[in-house]
């Protein structure tokens, strides 16, 4: 397994090798001596094409994460809310897929979201902290301010997404 950095600190690609053969494939998501976190949550999402989740964060207890893609291809996108950081404000977006050979993590301090861009998608996500209902936000998917590169005018969406907040609002 190997780090690869991306654009914002701390945001990296897990690269693993998939070791494929006539039955299909394995490959490891996370080794805790790469990491050095502890996840104790896993979550699991199931979309159909244009669907879209997000941008959804914790403002207490807020959770690193984990995404693999376990079925289908998503734009995974996310902000980062860490306020001391060079990039706040800033979103970064890649595609990943089931065939993808690595998965991303996420730190602490970012709102999260993706777009299913397949049929359907099924998304595994490991986190280091338990979901706080109480502390759950969401951004506005096309909030002006941020201006996320969606590949989609009309995605659908819940009604949590529909009635998120302005990034202005979160400061």
């Amino acid at each position: 397994m190997k780090i690869v950095k991306t654009k914002i600190k701390d945001l990296v690609l897990l690269k693993t090798s998939i070791y494929r053969d006539k039955r299909g494939f394995f490959k490891e998501v996370e080794k805790n001596k790469v990491l050095k976190k502890k996840f104790i949550f896993d979550c699991f999402s199931y979309s159909k094409k244009k669907t879209l989740r997000g941008m959804h964060f914790q403002k207490k207890n807020s959770q690193a994460k984990i995404i693999t893609v376990v079925q289908g291809k998503i734009l995974d996108v996310v902000v980062d809310l860490r306020k001391n950081s060079k990039t706040y404000g800033k979103y970064f977006s890649i595609k990943i897929s089931q065939d993808s050979d690595f998965s991303l993590f996420i730190p602490e301090n970012f709102a999260h979201g993706f777009l299913c861009l397949s049929k359907v998608c099924a998304v595994y996500y490991k986190c280091t902290k338990y979901r706080d209902e109480n502390s759950e936000t969401t951004i506005k998917w096309n909030d002006k301010k941020i201006n996320i590169k969606w590949p989609i005018k009309k995605p659908i969406l819940s009604d949590k997404d529909k009635n998120g907040i302005n990034f202005e609002d979160f400061k």
